[in-house]
């Protein structure tokens, strides 16, 4: 089966090859075509250009081509959401009027709420609940033009719940368009039953937990929540070194709460991406500098824990690559609306529209370890793109920040 689509004002995020990211001064820069036409064949990119150099008589051969119309219309690849916890059992509305009330993500959770109410909840729910929940919010996501996603583990906190999670991540990888990567994180807090015995916990996660994921393959990644009043240093060190024995590379979330060493620690052992980064300073630009691990900023969770937001024009300026993501969680961002996060990267962050395009496409992409298969409009990756609303121009998708723009949606080269 083949689709083409024609007359589209703007085919955003084009690229010849596949590139790894943008980073620094090139990150403002994004290619595009105007008057252009975008070929599928099956559930890949086939070819794009220039409509005026679009030759008809290539495509007479089939009997089987769907053509769309897309006059006055952007068509862009689908955002990747490269940091999310969207599976879990139930939303945590009450915590979020604590929130409002004045109490801190910290005095939440030492009262037994945040992860740990997840956590809880996790554990009396059944799979098939679970996985039906979870089922909604991939369909939601993918509607908002969402089309590859990491979810993590993490609201489990014993080692059946925490492989639950992540049969419901691979169910949803067997049972979903998505492209969805899955990331082991029984590290995001510490249990009730473990309080005051931390050590014993990352015993557990080390000893038991790391090797009965790697038993049934669930994960892709592992993640730790270096931060304070969670993980130290010296126990995410013990976990990643564990994990990395079963071929799991890292993913941390890191320097939420204060100025931790999670990205140092990040960075020494390779970390795909280091996520979070509400405190960052020049120590750590540095340590970023020249490595393989993209920083990932989210948004959503600042702005809904009213938190700083991450020096994200620093960063730029000193050549990093940034990416941006939702944390789709139930405590801290309870959406994974990827349109929303551009808008808040360009209001809260001072991110240009390219930028943030560039920040949720081909860079989040690199964040997720797909950007061989998505992330672009390249020949070869995967069919997963949009096509908007008619609108005047890219500028518009961040500046209508309330609006859904998103007209039609493909993915693995089907309309959803």
């Amino acid at each position: 089966m083949k689709t083409l689509i024609t007359n589209i004002k703007k085919l955003v995020q084009v690229g010849s090859s596949p590139r790894k990211w943008v980073a620094g001064e090139e990150m403002s820069v994004l290619p595009c075509f105007s008057d252009a036409y975008l070929l599928i064949e099956g559930d890949r990119i086939a070819g794009f250009g220039e409509m005026d150099r679009l030759d008809r008589s290539k495509l007479e051969e089939t009997d089987f081509l769907q053509e769309i119309d897309a006059s006055g219309r952007l068509v862009l690849p689908s955002f990747c959401d490269s940091h999310t916890h969207l599976v879990y059992a139930g939303s945590r509305e009450i915590e979020y009027i604590d929130k409002i009330r004045g109490f801190s993500y910290e005095e939440i959770a030492r009262r037994g709420g945040g992860i740990l109410n997840s956590a809880r909840r996790m554990r009396q729910a059944s799979e098939e609940e679970l996985y039906e929940d979870a089922y909604v919010r991939i369909e939601e996501i993918a509607s908002l033009g969402t089309g590859a996603v990491e979810i993590k583990s993490g609201y489990g906190l014993d080692t059946e719940s925490e492989l639950k999670m992540l049969r419901i991540i691979r169910r949803l990888k067997e049972t979903t368009p998505l492209l969805i990567k899955a990331t082991f994180l029984g590290a995001h807090a510490v249990p009730e039953e473990y309080k005051g015995r931390q050590t014993e916990y990352v015993d557990l996660i080390i000893n038991e937990m790391i090797p009965a994921v790697a038993a049934e393959d669930l994960a892709d990644y592992i993640d730790v929540f270096c931060d304070k009043g969670f993980f130290t240093i010296e126990d995410t060190d013990r976990m990643l070194n564990a994990g990395m024995k079963y071929g799991l590379r890292p993913k941390i979330h890191a320097n939420e709460l204060d100025f931790s060493g999670g990205v140092q620690v990040g960075v020494k052992y390779n970390a795909l991406s280091v996520d979070h980064l509400e405190y960052i300073g020049e120590k750590e630009i540095q340590c970023l500098l020249g490595s393989d691990t993209m920083p990932t900023v989210l948004p959503g969770a600042a702005f809904f824990l009213n938190m700083p937001c991450s020096p994200v024009r620093e960063m730029i300026r000193a050549g990093l690559p940034v990416a941006l993501a939702s944390d789709y969680n139930p405590g801290s961002s309870p959406s994974g609306n990827m349109k929303l996060v551009m808008s808040l990267g360009c209001v809260n962050y001072k991110m240009l529209p390219e930028e943030v395009i560039n920040a949720t496409t081909l860079n989040s992409a690199y964040a997720m370890g797909v950007e061989e298969e998505v992330g672009s409009i390249t020949v070869g990756k995967l069919a997963n793109f949009y096509i908007t609303k008619p609108i005047p121009g890219i500028e518009f998708l961040p500046y209508a920040y309330g609006s859904n723009l998103v007209d039609q949606v493909f993915l693995r080269g089907k309309q959803l």
